[in-house]
């Protein structure tokens, strides 16, 4: 993915899925790091922002 415009609120689907058998995240908190939470289980993940840009697939909205 080239432009990589999210914020708050955005829905974004990862490459991986997670445990719990969702893919789909919403972004909680933006900055150096990236706070994402399960739109499934609510179950919540931070990660550096490099680390993001390299496993996210698409961006919902």
């Amino acid at each position: 993915m080239e432009n990589k415009e999210y914020g708050l609120g955005t829905l974004v689907t990862m490459k991986k899925g997670h445990p719990c058998g969702n893919n789909e995240w919403e972004i909680i908190r933006v900055g150096a790091d990236i706070k994402i939470r399960c739109t499934k289980c609510s179950r919540c993940v931070m990660m550096p922002r490099v680390e993001f840009n390299k496993k996210i697939k698409k961006i919902l909205k």
